[in-house]
């Protein structure tokens, strides 16, 4: 390829960086921890892009352009390489939601018990819990560390046949890692949840697990009291 046409993708590529960094949607594919590596990474190849179109125009300034045996005959479906950066700079696809959660065995499986749990704070009511933490503590801890609280989990709806189930995606590096953790939903439920939907649910710890289709691990429960639909969180891995 030639040169003016690797700036181009250079720029293109670094552009999109640093869209992503600008407008958070890197969120939908890593830890926001990464931002510190697109931004820079963004920027560097805006800079790699910006110094190779000079020299570019320089060389051309110096001297009308010859055949030099690096350019001429080039095929033009090297230019079809532009597609997928096209595509990431109008295009950002959405965070994984329920379609990949239930088509994928649950993350507390991989998860390794502890023998204990830290108390939860007596002066929350009720305690705001990673769905993680609820699950790790009431199928490892068996719930001791739970039980005289009520507790506040946030997560999307996905269905387990017909019953509704509360999820979120857990991510080690970016989103190609990505696994939910599920939560059985007991008492009395509104009608009408959809797949997708965010709700923040108010609860108490409920003994009652089940098994996850997909990779046979323990799904824990929460006994609901209420659940709220709330706006999508810009950070919706876990």
């Amino acid at each position: 390829m030639r040169r003016d046409a690797q700036a181009i993708v250079l720029l293109l590529v670094g552009g999109g960086l640093i869209r992503l960094a600008w407008t958070g949607d890197y969120l939908n594919y890593v830890k926001p921890y990464a931002l510190w590596l697109i931004l820079p990474a963004g920027v560097i190849l805006v800079a790699v892009a910006a110094i190779t179109a000079w020299s570019v125009w320089r060389a051309k300034e110096g001297a009308d352009e010859h055949d030099d045996g690096h350019g001429h005959g080039e095929p033009k479906v090297a230019w079809l390489l532009l597609v997928p950066v096209v595509g990431m700079l109008l295009v950002a696809p959405d965070a994984l939601g329920s379609y990949e959660a239930e088509r994928t065995g649950s993350a507390i499986g991989a998860e390794e018990g502890r023998s204990s749990y830290p108390e939860l704070p007596d002066g929350e009511d009720p305690v705001p819990l990673p769905l993680l933490d609820y699950a790790a503590r009431a199928i490892f801890d068996e719930g001791r560390s739970l039980e005289g609280h009520r507790i506040e989990l946030r997560g999307f709806i996905l269905y387990s046949g017909d019953e509704p189930q509360l999820a979120r995606m857990v991510v080690s590096c970016c989103a190609a890692d990505a696994r939910p953790v599920k939560i059985g939903l007991e008492g009395a439920l509104p009608a009408g949840l959809e797949p997708d939907q965010w709700v923040e649910i108010i609860g108490v710890y409920s003994p009652r697990q089940g098994r996850d289709e997909i990779n046979g691990a323990l799904v824990p429960y929460i006994e609901v009291e209420s659940i709220t639909g709330i706006a999508t969180p810009d950070n919706e891995y876990q």
